[in-house]
């Protein structure tokens, strides 16, 4: 996977809008658990490929770093050279003075070769240096939307539980309704009053039955003492009739 490739991926799930996909989608939860796995995956990859090449720029650091350690050590080089051929020339002994004037020169073109070398590498060091700082950004962006889609996911989910709760007592609440306890209550408590009526109905008839019977005896000690003084009359003539009530023998 190529670098570039790598870093338009991680900038354009980064920059992913979570909410206008999730009005989008038919299946919100499902939708957001398959991003998630996405995300998973894409980082997964997006660290392998970053820490590849974070691996390259080192090695380019270090290949550079030596570069210039080469350099400055043969310019170390071709300096002791020179000085021992500039030595050897003012003894006299200019062929051993030519010799080491030729390996200070070696040194020197080595010297060059090492400085082009690290001079070669720097651009491709500081490009290097610039991508893996974006890969690193756009990882962490990654990382940082693969949170929000966890709690998206999770807060939809409680969501949905919630509204399934819900559900559930509105479909209790409604069973209730349709069959209402107070309402055979209410049928049982009105036979019930019945029944009470019933039975005050029972007892004041039978008061009245009552009441009947001792008027009825009134009537016949009413009647008795008629005929207790009717007989009287009979008997004791005017005088009976004021003499009062007639009272009887025990």
């Amino acid at each position: 996977m190529a670098k570039q490739s790598i870093l338009g991926r991680i900038a354009q799930l980064a920059k992913a809008n979570i909410n206008a996909l999730l009005d989008q989608a038919e299946d919100p939860q499902l939708m957001l658990d398959q991003m998630v796995r996405d995300y998973s995956n894409s980082i997964s990859e997006a660290e392998s490929a970053i820490a590849q090449t974070i691996g390259n720029l080192r090695l380019l650091e270090q290949d550079h770093r030596e570069d210039i350690e080469a350099a400055g050590d043969w310019g170390r080089k071709a300096l002791a050279a020179s000085a021992k051929a500039d030595e050897l020339r003012a003894a006299g002994n200019t062929t051993d003075a030519a010799k080491f004037d030729n390996l200070a020169r070696v040194a020197i073109s080595r010297q060059l070769t090492a400085e082009n070398e690290a001079k070669q590498a720097e651009p491709t060091i500081a490009s290097q240096t610039e991508v893996v700082e974006k890969l690193k950004s756009g990882l962490e962006a990654m990382r940082g939307k693969l949170g929000e889609l966890t709690a998206k996911r999770d807060e939809l989910i409680s969501r949905a539980k919630v509204a399934e709760a819900q559900g559930q007592v509105h479909d209790a609440i409604k069973s209730i309704d349709l069959l209402d306890p107070t309402s055979e209550l209410g049928r049982f408590e009105e036979k019930i009053r019945r029944e009470e009526a019933r039975v005050l109905g029972q007892q004041e008839l039978a008061a009245s039955s009552l009441d009947a019977q001792f008027e009825s005896l009134e009537d016949v000690g009413r009647q008795a003492e008629i005929d207790a003084r009717l007989s009287a009359l009979k008997s004791g003539g005017q005088s009976a009739v004021t003499a009062g009530p007639i009272t009887r023998e025990q």
